[in-house]
């Protein structure tokens, strides 16, 4: 809104300051102050409605320490995040842009499942919360809303040379135009609808969906959607649930959702710039820069919210925050074409869905053959098993973003490293 209403000041009066609101830098910063601002503002004012409203959260004694003096800590505090990150990008992003209204689209829906299962929660008194058959289909659902934006927007697409898209049988939906490579030849380029992604630490690093079918290279392109909408969905899905399963500890997913967050900034700092995609030999993707808004005032929620919600937390984000969470940052990486480096970027959850999955499998395995369950971890997620080791509750968490933080800077270094 004060994009939009900046730059007609500039148009129409010549406001002196308003060509500001041009930058992207300057909007992500105050879309990051604004951000922090809000949830630390406010975030008080939630925790104590949400007290007298006695939504606590409730607690089944798993024999940790500490564990029980979290009882009746205010729960469904991802609103105060989720507030964070619309409110400001409301504000300060362009609303016209097809990535905002996809990440606005995928935070409101993830939001709205989360608030389900955390109100099925507190107030109906069922531990289980949604149903795990209608949380999936709710997240399938955003999955496959996703995939089809991205199919059918045509302003979601990559700058590719135009000899080499019309080999692969990608459609054009820019006109031709000459740019000078790296060496300084002259090149014809345009903007290509194309199913690729970048490859880390590969020297050829483009991996093309549609040659994964077994057509001709026309053909594949027009049923590219067949493996490319399956993809989506599994990621927003798998990523979701990770953030949700690292969500067990005080500050934790808060923590590493801000560093990933950062992570997000770069790559779309990065993939937005013409220039700085052409020296670091990645995807230009117009109309990303954007996204350093969204992460910025991602950022700032996740760090505002950070303020209560560090060890002892006063308050406590619950699946509406979570889910939200996962969701944004499998969406921003799959819009950016970064999904591969998701299992690296999101390392820490991948190793707490892994510590879960791992757990069930060999308890089930040991049960069917010795007839009594073992098991690998002392208990999982990975958390508790630290937990169980009788680490410090605030210790595990610091640590934990502390190897967040070194899988951030690996990420980063693939984009010169190959």
């Amino acid at each position: 809104m004060l994009y939009q209403l900046f730059h007609w000041l500039e148009v129409k009066y010549h406001v002196p300051g308003a060509g500001l609101w041009q930058f992207t830098t300057f909007r992500a910063g105050m879309g990051l102050v604004i951000s922090l601002i809000i949830s630390m503002l406010f975030g008080g004012r939630i925790i104590n409605f949400l007290r007298s409203l006695q939504i606590g959260e409730t607690v089944r004694d798993l024999g940790l320490e500490g564990q029980m003096s979290k009882k009746g800590t205010p729960t469904m505090g991802g609103v105060i995040i989720i507030m964070g990150i619309v409110v400001p990008v409301l504000l300060v992003a362009d609303l016209k842009n097809i990535y905002v209204l996809i990440m606005l689209l995928v935070t409101t829906w993830m939001a709205i499942i989360g608030f389900l299962d955390d109100y099925i929660k507190v107030f109906k008194k069922n531990k289980e919360g949604l149903s795990a058959k209608s949380k999936l289909i709710g997240q399938v659902v955003c999955g496959l809303i996703v995939a089809v934006m991205m199919i059918q927007s045509n302003e979601i697409s990559v700058r590719l040379e135009t000899e080499e898209a019309n080999n692969l049988g990608y459609q054009q939906v820019s006109a031709p135009y000459d740019v000078r490579d790296a060496r300084g030849d002259t090149i014809e380029v345009a903007h290509y609808k194309a199913y690729i992604t970048n490859v880390p630490f590969f020297k050829e690093n483009q991996l093309d969906y549609a040659k994964w079918l077994p057509l001709e290279s026309g053909q594949a392109t027009k049923y590219v959607w067949i493996v490319f909408v399956p993809l989506v969905i599994l990621i927003i899905t798998a990523v979701s649930n990770a953030a949700n399963l690292t969500d067990g500890l005080d500050g934790l997913a808060t923590g590493v959702s801000s560093v990933v967050a950062t992570s997000l900034g770069v790559f779309a700092f990065v993939s937005g710039n013409v220039i700085l995609a052409g020296y670091l030999n990645v995807f230009y993707l117009p109309g990303t820069g954007e996204l350093v808004i969204f992460a910025a005032c991602m950022l700032g929620a996740c760090t505002g919210f950070l303020w209560y919600n560090s060890y002892p937390a006063q308050v406590f984000m619950g699946d509406t925050g979570s889910l939200t969470l996962g969701g944004i940052i499998a969406t921003m990486a799959l819009l950016l074409r970064k999904e591969l480096l998701i299992p690296i970027m999101c390392g820490v959850f991948l190793a707490e869905n892994l510590s879960v999955m791992i757990q069930v499998a060999y308890f089930k395995y040991t049960k069917k053959k010795y007839g009594e369950g073992r098991r690998v971890f002392l208990m999982s997620p990975l958390h508790h098993h630290y937990q169980k080791k009788g680490i410090p509750e605030a210790k595990i968490v610091i640590r934990f973003w502390i190897v967040s933080i070194l899988l951030a800077v690996m990420t980063i270094m693939t984009l010169k490293v190959r």
